[in-house]
């Protein structure tokens, strides 16, 4: 087969949806290849393509993301066939919530999450382009995949979707995400200056993310544990004011690091050196940083929302993430408890374990097949 991924999300360094893209991609060229597998991106002049997408056969378009998503809404609606832009194409797969209206092709469509749906965290353009084209997206797909098993509940409440076409293919954490030897945690420490004892959360700093009930929670937390700092790694996204303002109002602008985007390679050492992980989202499609908490024996604190509770399992605390003082007193169980954080240590790097990137790959070959041979 000749498979077209969209790789904008990973081509351009977007945050979960890239990492999910570029890790599963990788994971299909080692476990296939014997397939041709076709890199679409968007954006052409300002791609950044690393090993291994550099080698790949490329469909490079000019377009920005408004241009390139307004020919593919009006190819929809007009039902005017983008087949000749992707010749020797056997199968499409849409992994960036876009996909371009095909008369021959089959395509498949991954479905993060309908947070455009669910929560206020969208630009308005964005939620009204996806709502208005969602449905022709999952209508033509020849077979839809989520990535938990949340998101497809959600998805089959709001669509008439036919639950055969719909599988979940959970994501997974890649190796290098394992607890860091001692030189490398005291690299980054040197390096971003952190303290012996912080909480960590990481994602871009955005409303979804909820960082201003997590400011509130470590606020609390500050006289039993007065060392400890609070580091949040990201850079800074849409609507991030009230997070801003929201430091600046509880006096903690010395006691939150923000070191904004750090290199993957330095990630691991990161999750290491923290006393807890915290990700109190209000609505994720996966979790993907929770993983790779976990696998780095790191104890976590989540949201009981959405697909956090499918991603931690037994081995994290959950709390309600809008609810101040639970969050707080989740964080504070695992800060005042030695034996409860190296049990969870343990029961993370095995949580962790059952999540792989070759999981996910031949998961998703199941579907190519499954699709291209109907």
């Amino acid at each position: 087969m000749n498979i077209c991924l969209d790789l904008s999300p990973t081509v351009h360094r977007r945050a979960g949806i890239g990492r999910f893209t570029g890790e599963l991609t990788q994971a299909l060229l080692a476990l296939a290849p014997e397939n041709t597998y076709t890199a679409l991106y968007n954006r052409a002049a300002e791609a950044q393509l690393a090993p291994p997408f550099d080698h790949l056969p490329r469909l490079a378009l000019p377009w920005g993301d408004k241009p390139w998503r307004l020919r593919v809404a009006l190819a929809h609606l007009f039902r005017r066939p983008q087949d000749a832009h992707f010749r020797d194409v056997d199968l499409f797969h849409a992994t960036d919530h876009l996909l371009p209206f095909f008369a021959r092709i089959p395509s498949i469509f991954t479905l993060y999450d309908l947070t455009y749906l669910t929560t206020d965290t969208h630009t308005t353009l964005n939620r009204l382009f996806l709502r208005l084209m969602m449905p022709h997206f999952l209508r033509q797909a020849a077979a839809v995949i989520t990535i938990s098993e949340s998101t497809r509940r959600d998805m089959l409440r709001y669509y008439a979707v036919a639950p055969a076409k719909c599988y979940v293919t959970h994501g997974g954490v890649d190796a290098r995400f394992r607890p860091a030897s001692e030189a490398a945690i005291e690299a980054v420490r040197r390096q971003y200056g952190l303290p012996e004892q912080y909480i960590l959360a990481v994602g871009t700093i955005e409303p979804r993310k909820n960082y201003t009930t997590l400011l509130a929670a470590y606020h609390a937390l500050r006289d039993r544990h007065p060392g400890l700092r609070l580091v949040i790694v990201g850079k800074r996204g849409w609507r991030s004011e009230a997070f801003f303002q929201k430091l600046s109002e509880l006096g903690l602008e010395d006691q939150v690091l923000l070191p904004g985007y750090v290199a993957d390679a330095d990630l691991p050492a990161l999750y290491t050196a923290a006393t807890v992980f915290a990700f109190a989202s209000l609505y994720e499609g996966f979790g993907l940083p929770i993983l790779e908490a976990m696998a780095c024996g790191t104890p976590v604190v989540a949201g009981n929302t959405s697909a956090l509770p499918e991603v931690v399992g037994e081995a994290g605390v959950l709390a309600p993430p809008q609810d101040v003082g639970a969050l707080a007193a989740a964080l504070a169980a695992l800060l005042d408890n030695a034996a409860l954080r190296a049990d969870l240590c343990a029961k993370g790097v095995t949580q962790a374990q059952r999540f792989t990137w070759t999981q996910t790959a031949q998961a998703t070959l199941q579907v190519y097949h499954q699709v291209f041979g109907a």
